[in-house]
């Protein structure tokens, strides 16, 4: 693609390069250790599911009984798999025999690694041919039915109760959505546990469980087929249970889902250590799965103006790309965020946006770029609302955005009613319209305002990534300068189920999830 910003490719070149370097160096760090959620997204993905007496989910209570025998170094692999050749019981018997207090699973004669990985094996087999089965079925929905083209228009639902989300989610398709994100209820994120079955009381949202991800994809799978068209179905694989959510959408086939550690360390105050060693293994189950994962740079600029730092937006998305990368994410599932989020009374305003837009496209060329609509200068007059959110569908078709998440006009009144979701949807197909090819038409002036910002805040993010290279990703998230945002090395939440990995520690799924084309 020839730049008509002019970028350099050299500096384009020099800022990828910085952030390869960056995310090989926390490579490093992550290899070494584990959690207690990777541990549990492990024992998941052997089978073990439900709750005991008093509705803790099975997965924690295995995993806390490991971790409180002071085996978490070891590894539920391990464990779980000479539990098995010990006993001759199933990972979902063995948790609920420790559930009971029937069983410690750390005082069992032990076998060699060897013996405890062949136990799993048909537990594994049996995992992979369910994913493989979901990833089936998309691919034969996307090749009779279809999908709409893009920008895909992506709408949310947060009543709290997964039946009312039902309701709204496909009248939203039946509307012309094509990706319906069901929001989590508020401080979800923060739970160091998944919630099991259907649940009707969330705020502000609705919980994330296996259960309710499989209400909704059935619901679209039906709409979708109603309309002829592929209803995608995106959730939030993020927080303290990032790679057990990654792991429930692989088993319930979503299609999306947000997947930011850095979004988690700023704005929801989790440990980075944590996050960022449960962001691996949550993204190499998303790369397997043919999930796009959206990351969170829109969210820098809510806290932090989006004329001056605009750069670190552009900064953080070369980190999380090169972070995809190494977990064998294809270009086209990299669904990298940023913001149509600049002050509305600034001069030129929807210019700096377009070039900020117009750069995402030409650095990511085949990335399913996820563009935010306005929402931090959102007032409550709802006719300026709609304006500015047509401005935003604008900037979205002219640069070739992937995912719009459709602005909505009542933004800082209340949660989108049906109606609101109408107009917005509208406003969007109204705009993809009538502007459809204004991107292959129109050109950037030489030198005009356009270039001169894309090519200043390229600048600028490959000096910050050459900055963050020397000082480390870690140093750098404690200084604040993504967002503004500062957070310690040894703060936030989820410290405590850290641990360096022992000697006969392995993880059965990281490589299966790892080999594909």
């Amino acid at each position: 693609m020839k730049s008509k910003l002019n970028l350099d490719p050299k500096v384009v070149d020099s800022a990828r390069q910085h952030a390869a370097n960056i995310a090989h160096d926390m490579q490093e760090f992550i290899d070494r250790h584990t959690t207690v959620s990777t541990e549990r997204t492990i024992v998941r993905l052997l089978g073990v599911d439900g709750v005991d007496e008093v509705d803790n989910p099975l997965p924690n209570v295995l995993v806390d009984h490991i971790k409180d025998a002071g085996a978490l170094p070891t590894g539920a692999a391990y464990l779980v798999g000479n539990a098995i050749v010990q006993t001759g019981k199933t990972p979902q018997e063995i948790a609920e025999d420790v559930a009971a207090g029937k069983l410690e699973i750390t005082k069992l004669p032990t076998c060699s690694q060897a013996e405890a990985a062949k136990a799993l094996t048909p537990f594994i087999e049996k995992t992979f041919k369910r994913i493989d089965e979901q990833k089936a079925k998309r691919a034969e929905y996307l090749n009779t039915i279809g999908e709409g083209p893009e920008p895909y228009i992506y709408v949310i639902v947060a009543t709290g109760n997964i039946y009312e989300d039902v309701i709204q989610a496909q009248a939203a398709a039946r509307q012309g959505a094509d990706i319906i994100a069901v929001i989590r209820t508020t401080a979800q994120s923060l739970l160091d546990y998944v919630p099991y079955g259907a649940t009707t009381e969330g705020f502000g949202g609705t919980y994330a469980t296996q259960e309710n991800f499989r209400i909704m994809r059935k619901a679209l799978d039906e709409v979708g087929e109603e309309l002829g068209r592929y209803i995608r179905l995106c959730n939030y694989s993020s927080g303290m249970c990032m790679p057990e959510i990654a792991a429930m959408g692989a088993l319930e086939r979503l299609d999306v889902m947000l997947n930011d550690a850095i979004y988690g360390i700023l704005f929801r105050d989790i440990n980075m250590q944590r996050t960022l060693v449960d962001q691996f293994m949550s993204r190499v189950i998303i790369g397997y799965c043919g999930i796009i994962f959206n990351s969170g740079e829109d969210n820098y600029l809510t806290t932090d103006d989006a004329i001056e730092a605009a750069h670190t937006v552009t900064a953080s998305q070369f980190i999380n790309e090169q972070f995809a990368v190494l977990a064998n994410i294809p270009e086209e599932q990299m669904g990298l965020g940023h913001a149509f989020e600049m002050d509305p009374s600034t001069e030129d305003g929807f210019l700096l946006e377009l070039a900020q837009a117009q750069m995402a496209r030409e650095i990511f060329p085949k990335a399913r770029l996820k563009y935010m609509p306005p929402t931090k200068f959102m007032t409550g007059n709802i006719f300026r609302g709609h304006l500015q959110d047509a401005l935003f569908n604008l900037a979205t078709v002219w640069t070739h955005q992937s995912l719009l998440l459709t602005g909505m006009l009542t933004e800082a009144i209340h949660t989108p009613l049906m109606q609101d979701r109408y107009l917005s949807i509208e406003n969007a197909k109204y705009i993809f319209n009538n502007c459809r090819h204004i991107g292959e038409e129109m050109e950037f002036k030489k030198d005009g305002i356009c270039q001169k910002r894309a090519q200043e805040v390229l600048s600028k993010a490959d000096a910050l990534l050459a900055e963050v290279e020397k000082e480390g990703l870690f140093s750098t998230i404690e200084k604040g300068i993504f967002g503004g945002v500062k957070r310690p090395f040894d703060g936030g939440h989820g410290l405590e189920g850290v641990c360096t990995k022992g000697e006969n520690y392995f993880n059965p799924f990281i490589e299966k999830f790892m080999d594909h084309e």
